[in-house]
This record gives C-alpha cells, sequence and structure tokens, in this order.
C-alpha cells in the first residue's frame, strides 16, 4: 500500500496518446481547417506557398491525365491559393517563377551553382528527368545575369553618348547569350525525351486553350465561374522579354498578343522592368546614328547570337515536342516497347501546342524570324532564318 503522503499517480487515459474513445487509432475529422496566409509576411515565404501550392493543384487537376480531368478545385485548396497569388501579383497556376526561378536548392550551401550540386524543392512526376529540365532551365536563368548586369550600362550609355562604354556593355551581353545556348544544350544530357513528352508534360499544362479542359477551372469559394489560366511555358521567363526590349525587337500580331499575356505570369516588379526598358532611349537608333564601327559589331553580334538561341530552341523543342509527337500518333494504339509506351500516354489534345497553349513550332519560327528584323540593314540580308 502507499503511503499517505506520497503524491497520487494520475488517473491512466488514453486521451494523452491520440487515441479516441469513439474512434480509438482513428483521426477524428482529418479535414484541416482552411489554410490562412496571414502570417506570411515576406517575399521568399509567399514564392514559397506559391510554389507548393502550384504544385498541389497541378498533381490534382491532372491526376487522371488529360480523360474526365477535374471541373473544380477543393475549397481548400483554391481560396489560400488565390490568396498567396494576389498578395504576389501571380495567377494560381504554376508558373516558369515557381517551378524554376523558386524551385532550387544547393546540396552544399558553399558549393558550386551546378548541376552536380542543386536540387528541386519540389518535384512533379518524370524522376530524373523533372529535375534535369528545372535545372537546366535554372542553368540558362543564370547564365543571363552577366547580361542583366550590363543591360542599365548600356542604358545609361546611351543617355549620355558613350558609344565605347555601350560596346563594351554588349560585348558583355553577347557573351551572355552564347553562354546561355552553351546552357541550353545541358537539355539532352538530363533530360530524357519520352519522360518529357509522355509524362511530364501534361502537369506543365494549364487550363486555357486547352482542348482537355476547355471551360476551364473553378477555384471554389474564389468564384462559381470557371477561370482559365495557362501553363508554363519558357514565354514566361522575363529574360528574353528583356533582351528583345534592349535590342528592339518587335513581335506582331499573335505572336505579339502571346508574348504579351505571357508577362501576366511575371512577377510584377519583373513585369515592370520590362516595361521601364520599353520606354528608354531606343539603343537600335543610338547604334545607327554613331560613327562606331566597334558599336555597330557589337550590336550585331548581340542580335545575331539573340537569333542563334531562338534557332536552338526550335531544335529543342523539335527533340522534345514535335517528334515524340510523331511517334506518339503512330504508337497510339500499339503496344511497343517503354518508351513507345511512355510516349503515347501524352496527353493527344497538346500534340501540336506548347504548355503555354500556342501552337508552339508556328509561334517560335515566328518569334525567331521577327527577331531577324532587328539587324542592322547591312547584315540583315545576309542571314537566312532556319527552317
Amino acid at each position: 500500500m502507499a503511503s499517505p503522503d506520497s503524491d497520487p499517480k494520475p488517473l491512466f487515459s488514453l486521451d494523452s496518446y491520440h487515441v479516441s474513445e469513439e474512434l480509438g487509432f482513428i483521426l477524428p475529422d482529418p479535414l484541416m481547417p482552411l489554410l490562412s496566409c496571414q502570417f506570411l509576411q515576406k517575399h521568399r515565404e509567399l514564392r514559397l506557398a506559391h510554389l507548393a501550392l502550384s504544385v498541389l493543384t497541378m498533381g490534382y487537376a491532372w491526376q487522371e491525365g488529360e480523360n474526365n480531368t477535374v471541373q473544380m478545385l477543393p475549397h481548400n485548396l483554391a481560396v489560400p491559393y488565390w490568396e498567396v497569388s494576389q498578395h504576389l501579383g501571380l495567377p494560381p497556376i504554376l508558373t516558369h517563377a515557381d517551378a524554376v526561378l523558386a524551385n532550387w536548392k544547393k546540396k552544399d550551401p558553399q558549393g558550386s551553382f551546378d548541376m552536380e550540386n542543386l536540387e528541386l524543392l519540389f518535384r512533379l512526376p518524370g524522376g530524373d528527368s523533372v529535375k534535369g529540365f528545372f535545372m537546366v532551365t535554372l542553368l540558362v536563368e543564370l547564365a543571363a545575369v552577366p547580361a542583366l548586369r550590363n543591360i542599365p550600362v548600356v542604358i545609361n550609355s546611351v543617355r549620355c553618348g558613350d558609344t565605347e562604354a555601350a560596346a563594351a556593355a554588349l560585348d558583355a551581353v553577347c557573351q551572355a547569350l552564347q553562354d546561355m545556348t552553351d546552357a541550353l544544350k545541358l537539355m539532352q544530357v538530363y533530360v530524357e525525351p519520352s519522360v518529357f513528352y509522355g509524362i511530364m508534360r501534361i502537369y506543365l499544362s494549364g487550363w486555357k486553350d486547352n482542348p482537355c479542359m476547355p471551360k476551364g477551372l473553378v477555384y471554389e469559394g474564389v468564384r462559381a465561374e470557371p477561370m482559365e489560366f495557362s501553363g508554363g511555358s519558357a514565354a514566361q521567363s522575363s529574360l528574353l522579354h528583356c533582351f528583345d526590349e534592349l535590342l528592339g525587337v518587335k513581335h506582331k500580331a499573335k505572336s505579339g498578343s502571346f508574348l504579351n499575356r505571357m508577362r501576366d505570369y511575371m512577377p510584377p516588379a519583373h513585369r515592370q522592368l520590362i516595361q521601364d526598358l520599353s520606354s528608354q532611349p531606343p539603343l537600335k537608333t543610338f547604334v545607327q546614328q554613331q560613327a562606331c564601327e566597334r558599336l555597330h559589331r557589337a550590336y550585331q553580334r548581340c542580335v545575331t547570337k539573340l537569333l542563334a538561341l531562338r534557332s536552338y530552341h526550335i531544335n529543342v523543342v523539335s527533340r522534345f515536342i514535335s517528334i515524340p509527337a510523331a511517334r506518339a500518333r503512330q504508337l497510339r494504339h500499339q503496344r511497343g516497347e517503354l518508351e513507345a509506351e511512355m510516349v503515347s500516354r501524352a496527353p493527344a489534345a497538346l500534340e501540336e501546342r506548347g504548355t503555354g497553349g500556342s501552337g508552339i513550332m508556328t509561334f517560335l519560327k515566328t518569334v525567331r524570324d521577327q527577331t531577324k528584323d532587328a539587324l542592322l540593314p547591312e547584315m540583315s540580308n545576309e542571314i537566312k532564318p532556319h527552317s
């Protein structure tokens, strides 16, 4: 018998073990309360939240492939996603700003910024090719940094009439454009075309100009009517928009309209940079007014390198979309090896379209050919667009 002076032991109870008297080990009411973004104050916190909610949304929307697609995003996902998007000025869908610009970490924080030391924060289906696709695109963005640093130098040099400084800055832009092309070439090393086309691509697709979801998607608790948003696209990268504005590349008609719409999928500050570049004194006019051969050559090389980058991008799209699409059409009703089956699982509705909703090859070739128009007259006739 215990001493009357000793402290009595508390009664044994299941409560402290998260065991319910009614349901046992079953978790009562597992549905979480509505997530709130009120404690997300900093830009980086909001960007991480947007990335996480974007990946969840794409997985939910495309979980059954192109058939029997969902019509409504559930309230508990749609409402916080909409709130975070409104705070950031981004649409509630996975964008280039999410999947590429905000979706990386270094394995060794002190290590180098390269493929071996980089990892994704969030993955979509597709194994190593998913990492390869997003990390190579990230390295293309990184290769452009010296060019971005020199854009203000070019603008300020034009304002004060300093031809030598402008030419030196344009040389740096030219080298960065070459480095971007070299980085893009890693795509064929790290990404398997059949995996990209057959597995990954649908998860980058949106619900605008997409026959799989012709009416868009209802965001429950946000709006009763469906809303349409384009999927991820290289056209959502601010880089080429900046170079176009700097070099005076003009995109007209459907291609120009699509590119302008893709700016709505960029972070507002990046969008504002592009807009502000468009209002600067035109570089091409300045170059033509100067009797400076070095400046002429530097400008021409920049346009030529931008043209080459766009031509190589067309080759990448052909390898990863056009060729697999043709193969998928042949094999759609056949059984074949693993690669063939993987390719044939791709959405038929996207065979001729980019994930952003454009008619992809026609669009890319038009944009490439319009880049050629920015060349100075003496050189424009020497460069023929590739087929």
